[in-house]
């Protein structure tokens, strides 16, 4: 069976855990040579190992709210894997809580993590993602930025989060815009609640919220999400997929 993206290099951040480390897999298993990004290098060494020989795969230990950080990862990729064709902009925090009283340092992780790395990643990225859509193998290259229904719909208790994950959506769009007929393809995936590690950095009475929403519920996994973003980014030349709102079936909001 033809892998569909063989030739091609994708950087993924936030691949660690979760989406980011699914949907690295999947990537790979596509053919596509992997650059993984995050703060724990144990993590995305053991990734690196179940992704294989099978294709090339790069360690960037990387805190992409560092704007040199998140530089230096794309030259690296550059260097060492010899262009990028798709960059997946995966790595968030989720903290939720009321906006009275809340910590503000809370507030500040979501900003630099969701909103400003998210931007440096993408400015470093461009000008080679601009490159590989003038070039064989598809003469089309791909942004995915990580939303959230979250990206949507205001929630009480979700505020800040709320505003990074519409920052994202508001950005994107009007990135997209830019670049859609230089053929570099700007999508938002928007989960709804995902099995992963990310409610565990709430603090313990905001988690204890959750289990009482989507205790019972049967969430998405990992894996639900990295298909949709292979689905993305393995479209022919002329077919951009911009959003793809995704929840679990039981889930109203």
């Amino acid at each position: 069976m033809s892998r569909r993206l063989e030739g091609t290099v994708a950087l993924v951040t936030g691949a660690s855990s979760g989406i980011g480390e699914a949907t690295a897999l999947a990537l790979a298993a596509e053919g596509a040579s992997v650059a993984i990004a995050a703060r724990r290098r144990d993590r995305l060494e053991a990734l690196a190992e179940r992704i294989g020989g099978g294709s090339k795969v790069l360690v960037l230990e990387t805190d992409v709210t560092d704007e040199e950080q998140a530089r230096a990862m794309v030259d690296r990729t550059i260097a060492e894997l010899g262009r990028l064709d798709t960059l997946v902009n995966n790595a968030g925090v989720m903290l939720l809580g009321s906006i009275v009283d809340a910590p503000i340092e809370e507030w500040q992780r979501m900003v630099q993590l969701n909103v400003l790395g998210l931007l440096y990643c993408t400015h470093a990225a461009l000008p080679h993602l601009l490159r590989a859509a003038e070039d064989d193998p598809r003469q089309v290259a791909d942004v995915v930025n990580m939303s959230s229904v979250a990206g949507r719909v205001a929630r009480q208790g979700s505020g800040v989060y709320n505003a990074t994950k519409f920052g994202v959506v508001a950005f994107s769009e009007s990135l997209r815009q830019e670049v859609t007929k230089r053929h570099v393809r700007v999508s938002i995936v928007e989960p709804g609640a995902v099995m992963t590690e990310l409610a565990t950095h709430n603090r313990p009475e905001v988690i204890e919220g959750m289990r009482a929403r989507f205790g019972k519920m049967e969430m998405l996994q990992a894996e639900d999400i990295a298909e949709s973003i292979v689905f993305t980014v393995t479209r022919p030349r002329h077919v951009a997929v911009n959003e793809i709102l995704i929840r679990p079936t039981e889930q109203e909001q």
